[in-house]
């Protein structure tokens, strides 16, 4: 399995995909953010101790929505066994922001290892971290872990954190979607 801080790197990552990108969520379109809604879509991804709203710049947003549909496309190829397409893309990723291990502490906390400079800006720390660990996932036998939502009019993204590996939903309403439209074919098929 992942460790925390790659679980919450690819947590992000999550969150940061299914919030700005369009596509569908739940049987029914999803447009993402744009414009003046953008700094606080993100801002809403990102963890709660992230800067808000109105601390985030609308360009960085846009910087990270970017970011966003190319990681999408990450998980696109790896649901696909695409990896190469995969890997393409998060090398690409890597370069253009830079990405690189270093042991940054922040006060009253223990050496933490993060993958873009004290001096980068927000958008190209969070973009050089998920980039970072979608490589790690990718780059060891956890890429399965990857995955886009197998329910009828969803293609939001998940992390399979389970002992099994047996996830295929983006959320439990999915799940239940999925569920609840199987029992009604089988009470059809039975009449």
């Amino acid at each position: 399995m992942f460790d925390s801080h790659v679980v919450t790197l690819l947590e992000v990552t999550v969150s940061l995909v299914n919030t700005l990108t369009d596509g569908r969520q739940r049987g029914r379109p999803y447009t993402a953010p744009r414009g003046t809604d953008l700094p606080g879509a993100v801002a809403a991804a990102l963890p709660p101790t992230s800067p808000g709203p109105e601390e985030i710049d609308p360009e960085e947003a846009a910087h990270l929505a970017g970011t966003a549909r190319q990681m999408k496309s990450v998980f696109e190829a790896v649901d696909e066994d695409r990896i190469d397409d995969a890997a393409a893309v998060i090398n690409s990723l890597l370069r253009s922001t830079g990405a690189r291990p270093q042991l940054d502490r922040v006060a009253d906390e223990p050496w933490q290892v993060h993958f873009h400079g004290a001096d980068d800006s927000l958008a190209v720390g969070w973009s050089a971290g998920c980039a970072t660990a979608l490589a790690l996932a990718t780059g060891s036998d956890l890429a399965g872990r990857l995955g886009v939502c197998r329910a009828p009019e969803c293609d939001r993204v998940y992390i399979d954190n389970s002992r099994n590996a047996v996830r295929q939903f983006c959320s439990s309403p999915c799940q239940s979607r999925v569920k609840a439209a199987t029992f009604r074919a089988r009470k059809a098929e039975q009449r």
